[in-house]
C-alpha cells in the first residue's frame, strides 16, 4: 500500500447493529470493495488484529474515524478483549472485525469472535473480499472443483512429517501457508510423503509488486529453491495424489462373490462403487464371469 492510493468512493449511513466482518487486500490497498468502507466508515466500534494497518487502510481511501474507538483484537488479547465487543453488540452496537490481511476467519484469531457472538445470538455479516488461498488456486493451474486449506504445518519435524503423511490421500487439491525460511524445508518432506511427481505452484507476494507464481513439480521446486532463498508470504499449492486404478484381481474375486448373492446388475453396481470404477466396464466384466459359470 502505498500514500498516492486514490481515495475510493463509500457511503456513511446507519449501519445495523451487529459484528460485521471485513476483508481487507492481501496487498493491494485498492483491492478493498465499497462495502467494506462503507462498513469501516459506519460501525460504532472497529476491531482488527492489527490497529496500526486499519486506520493506515482507512486513511489511504479517506474513510475519517470520526473519535470511534479502534481496538485490538488478536490471539494473544482475544480473551480479555472479546466480552467487550460483545457487551457492545448487546447495547445494540454495531462492531467492525477487519482482518489483518485476506478474509476474516481464514488463519485469523476472528474465529473465537464469531463463535461468541453465533452463541450469544446476536448478528454475524460479512464483507467478502480478497483472499490469498483463492488468488493461488486462480493462478497455480492446478484444479480447482474440490480443494481444502490446510494452513500452516506444525513447527516440530515429527508432528509436520505425520501431518504431511494424513494429506497424502486426500482427493482435493491443496492449500498451505508457509513462511519463506521454511518453505524450502516444506518442499523437501512434501517431495518425499507425498511423491516427487506431483504438481505443486509457490505463490508469493500476491497482488504486490513483486508477485511470483513458481509451478512445476514437488521434486524440482524443492531443487529449486535449494539454491534460492524467497521473501515475502507465500501460498504453496500442491495438486491431489493422481488416482489409483484398481487391482484387477480383487475386482474380479469381489465381483464373484457379489454375483453368487444377487444379480448381474446389481452386482455391477454394488462393485463399481466399491472399487471406484466405471460401471460399465464391471458390468461387462460381470457378464463374462456370468458366462462362465
Amino acid at each position: 500500500m502505498t500514500q498516492t492510493e486514490t481515495a475510493a468512493c463509500f457511503r456513511e449511513t446507519p449501519l445495523e447493529a451487529g459484528l460485521h466482518f471485513v476483508a481487507t487486500p492481501i496487498g493491494n490497498a485498492r483491492d478493498i470493495t465499497l462495502r467494506a468502507l462503507d462498513i469501516l466508515a459506519s460501525a460504532d466500534v472497529i476491531a482488527a488484529e492489527d490497529t496500526r494497518t486499519a486506520r493506515h487502510l482507512m486513511a489511504l481511501h479517506g474513510v475519517p474515524l470520526r473519535g470511534r474507538p479502534v481496538l485490538a483484537y488478536h490471539d494473544h488479547n482475544g480473551a480479555s478483549v472479546r466480552p467487550r465487543l460483545i457487551a457492545a453488540l448487546r447495547e445494540g452496537k454495531s462492531v467492525a472485525y477487519a482482518s489483518e490481511a485476506g478474509m476474516p476467519l481464514i488463519a485469523d484469531p476472528g474465529y473465537q469472535l464469531a463463535r461468541a457472538a453465533i452463541d450469544a445470538g446476536l448478528a454475524v455479516t460479512c464483507a467478502p473480499g480478497p483472499s490469498a488461498p483463492l488468488v493461488a488456486l486462480t493462478l497455480s493451474g492446478l484444479p480447482s472443483d474440490r480443494f481444502l486449506f490446510a494452513g500452516f504445518p506444525p513447527a516440530g519435524a515429527g508432528a509436520r512429517r505425520t501431518w504431511l503423511a494424513g494429506l497424502a490421500g486426500v482427493e482435493a487439491t491443496l492449500l498451505l501457508f508457509e513462511s519463506p525460511r521454511r518453505i524450502a524445508r516444506l518442499l523437501e518432506e512434501a517431495a518425499e510423503i507425498l511423491g516427487p511427481e506431483r504438481r505443486a505452484a509457490i505463490c508469493r507476494e500476491l497482488t504486490k509488486r513483486f508477485e511470483e507464481i513458481l509451478r512445476g513439480t514437488l521434486g524440482d521446486l524443492a531443487g529449486d529453491l535449494a539454491e534460492r532463498q524467497l521473501k515475502g508470504e507465500i501460498v504453496l499449492v500442491i495438486d491431489r495424489a493422481a488416482e489409483k486404478a484398481p487391482d484387477p484381481e480383487d475386482m474380479e474375486a469381489a465381483l464373484r462373490e457379489a454375483l453368487a448373492a444377487m444379480p448381474v446388475k446389481a452386482a455391477a453396481a454394488e462393485v463399481a462403487e466399491r472399487f471406484g470404477a466405471k460401471k460399465r466396464d464391471v458390468y461387462q466384466m460381470a457378464l463374462a464371469l456370468r458366462a462362465e459359470q
